[in-house]
């Protein structure tokens, strides 16, 4: 069983080749550039390592949130892509659980946060006494206080996830001597873990499933309906349309033209060679249609 996990979905990127459960390679991605340039070149390294191509695999793996929403699409999409020219199936990892998987067998409760900005935090807790995470509390997305409030009283808490470089300091003062700080290297999202949180071919999904998982609605959609809630409230009337102006301008979104234009305008990818011409088109595609 052949499996390539990739995340995206926070400040970290890195992707992993699994071979019957096993870590061949993996590719962890920390220095600042953007996911969309670091992605498929790591894929392309990892699999040349790993000694195999994008037809080979099994099933592609991502991480499908909650996180950066533009990150989470990036990885989604690429997995997407990977599958659907394959024709193979994908597996959906909740951020989350992944983080919660890189301390197995804690004897106390995991807490992974995710900075969700704004003053809050994604957050979760799993007992993973077991070798795999269990929940503990379900997913919020909420200020840190208010998940803080709701962990058990007694016992060790362990906390990783991006979260912790900004609310690590409150979290001591809040819990106290039970808190614990993560190591580094276990601190952050890591793409073996969920290729780990992956390896059930029962749980794999059609590429066209893989959707990724939001909790709360994205920074352009709150900004709309906020707009819209003042526009509601000043009672502004939009000028009619004059007749037979319906068809003088492109029926596609101001925005959707601006990144045709774009689109249109970029030099080609240059697409790295063990992923295949087949997998390079249909990810192109699936970006795009995201």
């Amino acid at each position: 069983m052949k499996i390539l996990a990739i995340d995206t979905s926070g400040p970290v990127a890195s992707c992993t080749v699994l071979v019957d459960g096993r870590v061949v390679h993996m590719v962890y991605m920390d220095q600042g550039l953007t996911h969309s340039e670091t992605l498929m070149p790591a894929v392309d390294s990892a699999l040349e390592t790993a000694g195999l191509t994008a037809a080979e695999i099994d099933a592609f793996a991502a991480v499908a949130g909650p996180g950066s929403y533009t990150g989470v699409r990036i990885g989604i999409c690429a997995a997407k892509g990977f599958a659907h020219a394959n024709g193979k199936k994908c597996a959906s990892v909740h951020a989350l659980e992944a983080l919660a998987m890189n301390l197995p067998y804690f004897a106390g409760i995991v807490c992974p946060i995710l900075d969700a900005r704004r003053g809050q935090v994604y957050c979760a807790a799993f007992d993973t006494t077991s070798g795999r995470p269990r929940r503990v509390l379900a997913d919020a997305a909420c200020a840190l206080e208010d998940y803080l409030d709701q962990l058990p009283a007694e016992g060790r808490l362990i906390f990783l996830g991006d979260g912790v470089r900004t609310y690590a300091e409150r979290v001591r003062e809040i819990c106290g001597e039970r808190t614990l700080i993560a190591p580094e290297n276990a601190r952050n999202l890591r793409a073996d873990s969920a290729g780990l949180l992956a390896l059930d071919p029962d749980a794999w999904i059609e590429p066209a499933a893989l959707r990724p998982i939001y909790l709360r609605a994205p920074q352009a959609e709150r900004e709309r309906a906020e707009r819209l809630k003042a526009e509601a409230a000043s009672s502004t009337v939009e000028p009619a349309t004059p007749p037979g102006a319906e068809g003088a301008s492109s029926t596609r979104p101001a925005s959707g033209r601006r990144a045709a234009a774009i689109w249109a305008t970029s030099p080609p990818i240059e697409w790295p060679t063990r992923i295949g011409g087949a997998a390079q088109a249909s990810t192109a595609s699936a970006i795009w249609a995201a």
